[in-house]
């Protein structure tokens, strides 16, 4: 038996504690996220009654949701990340500032009166939102020890399913009750005075250095990476090239069945946005969260073991998820169909920690914010961008042959799909006992 070499995963043996300041840092990161996600997916909800009042087709919707939000948001990602990644960027700023922006828009969606108005007002959240993700992956790699990392940027991932839970029962409740364009401009208003309160509560570790370590610091930056040289450097990996292929194919077919799950319990089953927002959001927006709590702490616990072993929940979950979900699509009782979700919904969660604190190892600390926008921009240009809109389009030509269960259809080869990330998640395990870094 080959022994591991201490050296090499000294930084995984016997952590330090995550400091006071880091934990108060990561509870409130996690508010700004779930704000992330309540601004970027409330839509999904409300996605029936808008294409009823606009008379939209599915297409239309599938831009509304995807392609107008993620176009700009993965362009504008890089070079935020680039700012993010200067010494002298004061990264606190930056978040708020972003969350100001998309705040103010998600309000300007609900004034939209057409499709093209509604189509700039996603863009803009797209724009503010662009700004959020790798400042605050930055922030947390810099705050916590490295075999606390994926645990911790799991804890900011719960954004991602309480954000979107919270979208569903909100959006679903504010709809019925009062429409549509009350629940975007409820859910954006609370963002602007957050973005106040976020400058008055954190503070930047940067900003805590003594003057001749920040004078050190932005002399090592001005030697460092352009963002060009951090792309370079980041696809030169194959581990990550690897994470970067499975986190974008599962970010399409995440965002395609978050949208358009919804209106297949609404069209096949007969729900209402209330009871699909409810159901929905109880079953796989808990899963969301358990999953995502989970594949951190897994990888967390077995990575020290055996550095494959921090992507082996992703690879084999998403593997075993895609039968599971397949039976839930062809069954006719809801109840049943959503209990099945619950599963898969777990399993195809787990991989946000893991993925995104290898992608933190995988190259130097001043390219960090750099790969993790790399990641973005694959996850939401091809994810958020295409899923929706792709769904949309199949469902559009299934419709003459199936008519309100043409999303149904869709829905059953997107569970097969689920294949493909589960074998590059594999394959970036084989990689990262040579390629993962320790700092």
């Amino acid at each position: 038996m080959t022994e591991r070499p201490a050296a090499a995963d000294a930084a995984f043996a016997a952590p330090p504690a995550i400091s006071g300041s880091a934990r108060k840092m990561m509870w409130v990161l996690l508010v700004v996220y779930i704000f992330n996600f309540l601004d970027r997916q409330i839509i999904n909800i409300l996605a029936e009654p808008i294409k009823n009042e606009m008379h939209l087709h599915d297409w239309q919707m599938g831009l509304l949701t995807g392609l107008a939000f993620a176009f700009l948001y993965a362009v504008l990602g890089i070079p935020f990340a680039r700012y993010a990644d200067r010494a002298s960027t004061n990264r606190v700023g930056l978040i708020s500032f972003a969350l100001a922006i998309w705040s103010a828009m998600t309000v300007l969606t609900g004034f939209a009166q057409n499709f093209v108005q509604m189509t700039l007002a996603r863009i803009g959240v797209g724009i503010g939102e662009a700004g959020c993700t790798p400042a605050a992956h930055s922030l947390i790699t810099d705050s916590v020890p490295a075999a606390k990392r994926s645990s911790a940027i799991a804890f900011y991932g719960l954004g991602v399913p309480i954000g979107s839970l919270l979208g569903l029962i909100f959006g679903g409740v504010v709809n019925d009750l009062y429409g549509w364009r009350a629940a975007l401009m409820l859910v954006g208003a609370p963002g602007l005075l957050l973005s106040l309160l976020l400058l008055l509560v954190l503070r930047d570790p940067r900003r805590d250095r003594t003057d001749n370590e920040s004078s050190a610091a932005t002399k090592n930056a001005s030697g460092g990476p352009t963002a060009m040289e951090a792309v370079r450097e980041a696809l030169s990996s194959r581990a990550f090239v690897y994470l970067l292929i499975a986190a974008s194919v599962t970010a399409f077919l995440g965002y395609g069945k978050a949208l358009w799950t919804i209106s297949y319990f609404i069209r096949s089953h007969g729900l209402s946005t209330t009871e699909a927002g409810l159901s929905l959001a109880v079953a796989l927006g808990l899963a969301g969260v358990f999953g995502t709590w989970l594949g951190g702490k897994v990888a967390d616990v077995f990575g020290p073991r055996d550095r494959r072993h921090i992507l082996t929940l992703p690879a084999y979950g998403m593997a075993i998820a895609a039968p599971i979900l397949f039976l839930s699509y062809i069954m006719d009782d809801w109840r049943v169909s959503v209990a099945l979700l619950v599963v898969p919904t777990i399993l195809n969660a787990a991989y946000y920690g893991p993925a995104y604190a290898c992608v933190q190892g995988l190259v130097q600390p001043r390219a960090r914010a750099v790969a993790a926008s790399l990641m973005l921009f694959g996850q939401n240009l091809i994810g958020l961008g295409f899923g929706p809109l792709a769904f949309g389009i199949l469902s559009d030509l299934f419709k003459p042959y199936a008519g309100d269960e043409s999303v149904r259809w869709v829905l059953y080869g997107a569970a097969w799909v689920g294949l493909i990330p589960a074998f590059f998640f594999w394959r970036a395990s084989l990689r990262l006992k040579a390629e993962l870094k320790t700092g």
